[in-house]
Formats: structure tokens, sequence, C-alpha cells
């Protein structure tokens, strides 16, 4: 079984979709760091770029084309200027011209070399692209990869590769994690600190958490003071902001530490603080929609829930750095086992696989942190999948915007009910095991129609007629 990280589940990126969007990207960048490599870009007379599947029919929605492009160019989604996307992709459709890893120019036509093949699926996943390259003498090179899901990608080949790295304490499935916390005394946590040990030194962890959270808390302060409308042609109002507004008034704050601050000296009562959940989730995912920065929590379309509660904890208990570590730790080894288990991909689970997933994973994690057993945050997690099964894929019109952006202010919400209601419960009593939902949450994705599975042709999205603008 592979052994995952919680940096593999908790990625920063560029919206709008992991695996839409950031996973084609890294394809790309992989590609042509490939092409690099072969010593034959003197050679190189064309290139093309194939979609298959659910990166076809959803792909123009999802930003699957500008990633791509973004990817061959050399941009990182990590660190790249996310201001300059828009232009970056306009110069290379206006010159029909492409520079390969941000050198050498390539000729390459958008319209006519990046093909979506909107009725052919490729067999090992639905999120499937091919690149060719072709070269003077006749000869060509060509690589198929698969978006998995969460940014995630595995080249065709690739897919059964065993994973090297040695754990302490391994774990594929909820039941590892009670044995190995029991028999050694340990939190969850603690458990995942000392199996992140195996991949970095104590200072990388603490110091990539503390930047995940810093990515995640910038995110919701950029989403709660942008206003506006939101790109692709659905005429989405961005509403965060307002609703920050509302609650907090417009007084003045230097940045997003003071704002936080502001938040927390407030001291909001229960319906204002509902409020505050809903508006932070919105704010994340309002820029993910933006094309902005954000943090897979497993994914980009499920990106604001962890955000959501973790804000949550934040202001309304002293926190510090060893509790947003904790909470971001506990987080990624419950999705881990989902991913393990079933799958973090819309397009072979549903919306279940993303906003069912990231409600799970901050479940377990604000119940360990609130001080709730081993076996608590593990039930907090079955609880908030429990109410998220069969929960459909059905984008309007492509894009990660409706019912996208909601659903993860649902999700938050859900999130917070679950582990209140396992910190006052006893797991013994539980009917249901974490293991059991996760079983059944592969089960129902299985057997999903596929048309509820992110490709645009069930559900809320064939009732709502768009006429959409490229993004």
């Amino acid at each position: 079984m592979e052994r995952i990280s919680v940096f593999d589940m908790l990625k920063i990126g560029v919206g709008p979709s992991s695996s839409h969007t950031m996973g084609p990207w890294r394809a790309a960048e992989r590609f042509a760091r490939h092409l690099i490599d072969s010593g034959r870009l003197d050679d190189l007379t064309g290139l093309t770029v194939e979609l298959f599947g659910s990166l076809a029919k959803t792909g123009r929605g999802h930003g699957t084309d500008i990633a791509v492009l973004m990817g061959l160019s050399g941009a990182d989604p990590q660190t790249c200027d996310t201001a300059q996307i828009t232009p970056t992709v306009e110069a290379i459709r206006a010159r029909k011209m492409l520079p390969l890893a941000g050198g050498q120019p390539i000729r390459f036509d958008p319209a006519a070399d990046l093909v979506f093949h909107f009725d052919q699926s490729l067999s090992y996943h639905p999120n499937g692209l091919r690149f060719t390259a072709y070269f003077g003498d006749a000869d060509s090179l060509s690589a198929t990869y698969y978006s998995i899901g969460g940014g995630f990608v595995v080249e065709e080949g690739e897919e059964d590769r065993a994973e090297s790295t040695r754990l302490p304490y391994p774990c594929d499935a909820a039941a590892h994690v009670l044995d190995h916390c029991a028999r050694h005394g340990l939190t969850i946590a603690q458990m995942v600190w000392q199996n992140e040990l195996a991949w970095r030194t104590p200072d990388a962890v603490r110091g990539g958490l503390l930047h995940i959270w810093a990515t995640m808390a910038d995110c919701i302060y950029r989403g709660c003071h942008t206003d506006g409308i939101l790109p692709g042609g659905l005429n989405v109002v961005r509403r965060a902001a307002g609703i920050s507004r509302t609650l907090i008034g417009d007084a003045p704050y230097a940045d997003r530490l003071e704002w936080v601050e502001a938040i927390r000296a407030r001291r909001p009562v229960f319906y204002e603080m509902v409020k505050w959940v809903s508006c932070f989730a919105l704010a994340v995912n309002e820029e993910n929609a933006a094309f902005g920065r954000v943090v897979t929590a497993p994914t980009n379309g499920a990106a604001g829930v962890l955000p959501a509660v973790l804000m949550y904890y934040v202001c309304n208990n002293p926190v510090g750095d060893d509790d947003i570590i904790k909470f971001l730790m506990v987080a990624g080894e419950v999705g881990s086992l989902f991913k393990k288990g079933a799958t973090i991909s819309a397009a072979m689970g549903g919306c279940q696989a993303e906003i069912g997933v990231s409600a799970a994973m901050a479940a377990a994690a604000l119940t360990e942190c609130l001080g709730g057993s081993v076996e608590q945050a593990l039930m907090a997690a079955e609880i908030a999948m429990e109410h998220h099964l069969g929960l459909t894929c059905d984008p309007i019109g492509g894009l990660v915007q409706v019912p996208c952006i909601e659903r993860n202010a649902m999700g938050a919400m859900k999130a917070i009910t679950a582990a209140n209601l396992a910190l006052v419960s006893d797991p013994h009593d539980a009917k249901v095991s974490l293991d059991a939902v996760i079983k059944t949450m592969w089960e129902t994705a299985r057997d999903m129609d596929a048309k509820y599975k992110e490709t645009s042709e069930g559900g809320l999205a064939v009732q709502i007629p768009v006429n959409l603008t490229e993004c």
C-alpha cells in the first residue's frame, strides 16, 4: 500500500480544481522536463495534448487547458504569480508560440494542438491526458498521465509502483490507527509526527505545516476582501466580502493577523459564528474559482472546509502553532485513509469524495484539538462522512462554482457538528466504524451513475441552461 504524507494531502496550488487544474498542470511540467532531458528540442517540430473523459467534458470550465499551457511553460502552481496566468495564456494563444519550461519557444496553437476527446475515456481513470512530441526525423515521444484526485498524478506504467519509504506506524485503515495509538499510548497527531519524520526533519515538518496554514489563512483573508463576479460566464457574485463587512464592519486593520484578532476580540455569539464559518468557507472557494492560490484539502473543489473549521477553532480558542500543526496532521492522516480505501476524486466517486472527505478530515482534527480521544476523533470523521454518502458531482457548466462553493460552507458546518457529537458520545456505542463508512463510500462510488461524477451530464448541471464564455 502506498505511503502518504500530510504534505501529499495538503498541497499548495492554484484553483479551481485539483484533479482538473493542478493535476494536468503537474503532468505538463513533467512532460516538459522529459522533453528537455531527451536532448531533442532542436529537432522538435510539433506538440499535441489530448484530454480524455472527465478532463475533456469539464476541462474548459475547470481551466484544464489553462493549466496545461502554464505547466508546459514552466510555471509552478505553488509559487507562480497568479496575476500573470491570464496574460501568459493570452500571449500563447495570440502568438501560437509556447516557451517550453520557460525557455525555448516552440510552435503551439492551443486551438489545434490541444484536443478535447469528449467521447473517449482511457481505461485506468476518467481523468486522462496524453502528450505527444514530434521530431524532424518522423519520430515521436509520447506519455500518458492520469490525474487521480487531490493533485496526485501517475504516469501510465507507474500505477502500481511500490512505495519505498518505511514508516514506524504504517496505516492503511482506521483500525491500524487505533491499534498503533493504543499500543504505544499516542494521539493521532503524535503518531503522524513520527511518520512524517521518515520524510523530513522536525523543522521542515513544522515550517511546512505552518506555511500551509498561512496560505490557507491568507486565502480566507483575500476572499473576505474581494468583491466582484467570478470568471467563467455564470456571473456568480462573490459573497464572502459582503458577509465579512456585515459582521465586522469597516474597522481598519493592517493585515490578516489584525483582522483575525479583531474577530477574536468580538467573541462572536452563536449566530455570528455560524455566519463566520460560512464566510470563511465561501472566501476560500471564491478564490479557488478565480484561479487563486489555495491548499488542496484534500482537493481544490473542497478546499474551503478545512480552513473554515480551523479558522473557527483559532477564533474561539487560545491556539498556538503546536495546535495548528496538530490539527493539520490529524486531518492529513484521515484524508489519506479515504484515498487508500476509496477515492478523493470526484470523477471516480462524486462529491462525497471531495466535500465528504474534507468534512471527515476537519471533524477528526477539531475533535482531537478540543481534547477528544483517538476513538472520538475517528468517530467524528465517520459521522461527517456518513451524512455525505451519495453526494453527486454536478457542476453547472463544468465550473467549480455552483453548487460547489456553497457545499464547502455546508461541509464545514457538518464537520463542526460531527465533532461536537463525537465529543459527547461514547465511541463504544457507535454502530458504524470509520473503516465501514470508507468501504461504503467506495461501494457507493462504484455504483453511482457516471453522469453524476464530474461530467456535467446529470443533476443540477443539466437543469440550468447556461451560456458560458471562456475562463
